[in-house]
């Protein structure tokens, strides 16, 4: 049987990512959706007047921040293409970084230009990018205008789990890695893409088939990984061994 590819990230980037595979893996991969994080606004942007860049560790920090200004002529950072692009998207001048937030803190420094920076984020995030800017000397506020409220696996997501046919799944984020597999039975051979060693440490090793984390932590990266992990578990399917 065809593995079943699990996608739990939160809309619009789930369905974006599964758009995506099917280009990779094709048409016929088997293709589940089930947010585990559901993208809410809150809070408010403070006076920009004196921002000099922006900082965006997410595309949810992006459409965030376009529902909350029209100011499109502060030039920003992005931790990577993807969000980057969603930046251009809305009109911003926005720098790529290398995928995760201490190459973009590594670039910002290299850069330095000058402050302040306003970090724009979820209630959720890895380290604290504003404090250690600040310490470094790069004068930075942060704005928490998003949060990412936890949303139970899908009845279709959990069968997927119970069954035998192998899942893949693919996990951007330490939290919503513990949230996918919180509470949930696991039966399926399980084979998890993680986009870091972070993420991968979340996963319970007796849980999971395999766990591979992207050489590098963006979009193209994971998608590799998946199609490498598809390839692993059809071998399963056959009889092979899949490592």
């Amino acid at each position: 049987m065809t593995p079943t590819i699990l996608i739990t990230r939160p809309e619009p980037s789930g369905a974006a990512f599964a758009k995506q595979l099917e280009k990779v893996i094709g048409p016929a991969s088997k293709i589940v959706l089930s947010p585990v994080l559901q993208i809410e606004p809150c809070g408010t942007l403070p006076d920009l007047a004196a921002v000099r860049q922006l900082v965006f560790s997410s595309r949810h920090g992006v459409e965030a921040f376009a529902r909350h200004s029209n100011r499109r002529d502060i030039p920003a950072y992005a931790v990577g293409e993807a969000t980057a692009k969603a930046g251009r998207d809305i009109g911003l001048s926005v720098t790529a970084c290398g995928g995760d937030a201490r190459q973009m803190m590594k670039r910002i420094l290299a850069d330095a230009l000058p402050g302040p920076f306003l970090h724009v984020r979820g209630e959720y995030t890895t380290g604290d990018l504003a404090r250690d800017l600040t310490l470094a000397g790069i004068e930075t506020y942060e704005a928490v205008i998003y949060r990412q409220r936890a949303v139970g696996l899908t009845d279709q997501a959990k069968e997927c789990l119970q069954q035998r046919t192998p899942v893949i799944l693919p996990l951007f984020s330490p939290r919503s890695a513990r949230l996918a597999l919180s509470g949930v039975l696991v039966k399926a051979p399980l084979f998890v893409a993680a986009i870091s060693e972070n993420v991968a440490q979340e996963i319970p090793l007796a849980i999971a088939q395999d766990v591979v984390v992207a050489d590098e932590p963006t979009t193209i990266g994971m998608l590799d990984v998946v199609q490498g992990l598809f390839d692993a578990a059809k071998r399963l399917e056959g009889g092979n061994t899949a490592k």
